[in-house]
């Protein structure tokens, strides 16, 4: 944490047992990059690096007390959400969130890498109206982009296409992540109110991928918590994402964690 106390980080989030994403890869991220991480769990997963094979949702009530109490106690000085559930959770968390005005990064997590579902089919438009809309940043694969704005996202011109969409669900910037697209290069798009920043990247050929999207959004959530700039968190963040992809220890038999202490 910097010395003048900033770097609170509060992530709402699911549990992954096989610690490469949901929680364990936040508090790893955040705490790698000095800022000083809490939790609210919304749910445990049964998961490893081949898939998801249980998930027990953590009571409503429950999130929001989590919410509360770190909140009224210690504070915090961005919020990072991530797997939200169901309507139920979502609404939990965003009216225990209404009070306490603190930017949000929001990870609009719909389904895990081995393609179990984490969010409900009716979930969607709560998470737009209570959690998109008015975001700091929204942090969307083209596959939660494409839920999101009701349009087939498989190419960058998708991309670009996208981006009214995009600012229409009321974000503050929403960065746009090309990771699912074909090709040796991965594109992504950040929207920044009229401007749209394009960070263009070799791919990196590596089965470390479990975790990606939590850790990015953690790392940006992280870098504004000390002061920076969108922007610059993202571009960050990206730089951390990259190193903890390449210099990943090959782990379990399917989608590998990152090393996220890589420096």
């Amino acid at each position: 944490m910097g010395a003048n106390g900033k770097g609170r980080v509060l992530i709402v989030a699911g549990s992954d047992s096989g610690g490469g994403a949901g929680i364990q890869a936040d508090i790893k991220t955040v705490t790698m990059l000095g800022g000083y991480a809490m939790t609210a769990v919304t749910a445990v997963t049964v998961q490893n690096t081949l898939g998801v094979s249980a998930v027990h949702k953590v009571p409503p009530e429950i999130v929001a007390a989590q919410i509360v109490a770190t909140l009224s106690d210690i504070g915090a000085d961005v919020i990072k959400t991530g797997m939200l559930v169901d309507r139920d959770c979502i609404i939990a968390a965003a009216d225990a969130l209404k009070d306490f005005a603190i930017p949000c990064v929001v990870d609009p997590v719909m389904v895990a890498k081995g393609g179990h579902a984490l969010l409900a089919d009716d979930a969607a438009a709560a998470l737009i109206e209570r959690f998109a809309r008015g975001a700091a940043v929204l942090t969307p694969n083209l596959p939660e982009a494409a839920v999101l704005t009701g349009r087939t996202i498989t190419t960058e011109s998708d991309m670009h296409a996208a981006v009214p969409a995009l600012r229409a669900l009321g974000a503050k910037a929403v960065l746009l992540k090309g990771g699912h697209l074909d090709g040796p290069r991965v594109v992504d798009l950040l929207i920044l109110g009229s401007e749209v920043v394009r960070f263009d990247d070799a791919r990196i050929d590596t089965r470390a991928t479990h975790g990606t999207g939590c850790t990015l959004a953690s790392a940006i959530a992280t870098g504004m918590a000390h002061g920076l700039g969108v922007e610059q968190a993202v571009r960050r963040a990206r730089v951390f994402v990259r190193h903890a992809m390449e210099s990943a220890v090959p782990l379990g038999q399917g989608h590998g964690p990152l090393n996220h202490g890589a420096r």
